[in-house]
């Protein structure tokens, strides 16, 4: 299932908010300071976002995403729900917008809607192969593959954005959840892993491309 991130810093808001995402089914990620929120944002297919928070507010780390390529739905929830507020949000990149006091099962739904809007699915299916977030289940044209948690999350990561270049770097904070220590030789050798798997070739790729000088992609058509 994807996975979201909720930064706020008061332990009710995000007590309730695990509670109802991980009964959807959700993995949940959890930040109460912006600071926090920097490292894990890679790894998140959705974030809700705090306007106000320690170190790092919700509308600096909006502008921060953008600007580093992130495009991953960001909800902003706030107290601040004067028009003027509400529009300042929105023009920093953030895609919807929950005044507090909000109800857990509008912000879920908006979660839904958002991920649906974005083509973040629990499953995809993609010329013969298919990925089932649910079960970790993935099939090649009906055969079923046997691949690594790492192999399995790495697939997602790209299936989910075909066409999306991914640097290794990033590859490596969204897959490893790297602080940094990690090598983009680790990539490289995951990679070479799964496209054995899916029977790609690196002249004729089926699924995975190589972007000399960059990084990977998953092919669109």
């Amino acid at each position: 299932m994807p996975t979201i991130l909720i930064v706020d810093d008061d332990p009710a808001i995000l007590e309730i908010l695990r509670a109802y995402l991980q009964a959807e089914g959700y993995t949940v990620l959890e930040a109460a300071d912006g600071h926090a929120a920097r490292a894990l944002l890679p790894r998140a297919d959705l974030a809700v976002l705090d306007w106000m928070l320690p170190g790092v507010c919700g509308v600096d780390l909006a502008l921060e995403a953008r600007a580093e390529g992130l495009t991953l739905p960001l909800l902003m929830l706030t107290a601040r729900g004067e028009e003027e507020d509400r529009l300042r949000g929105l023009d920093t990149g953030v895609d919807d917008y929950v005044v507090k006091p909000f109800s857990p099962r509008e912000v879920v739904a908006r979660v839904r809607a958002l991920l649906r809007r974005s083509g973040v699915q629990a499953q995809v299916n993609h010329g013969g192969l298919r990925i089932d977030l649910r079960s970790h289940a993935v099939t090649l044209d009906g055969a079923p593959l046997e691949l690594s948690r790492l192999e399995f999350d790495l697939l997602t990561a790209l299936a989910h954005h075909p066409g999306l270049a991914w640097t290794r770097e990033r590859l490596l904070e969204r897959v490893w959840a790297s602080d940094g220590s990690g090598t983009e030789r680790v990539v490289d050798v995951h990679i070479t892993a799964l496209r054995r798997k899916l029977g790609d070739t690196s002249d004729a790729p089926r699924f995975i491309e190589t972007i000399r000088g960059v990084g990977y992609r998953f092919r669109e058509d």
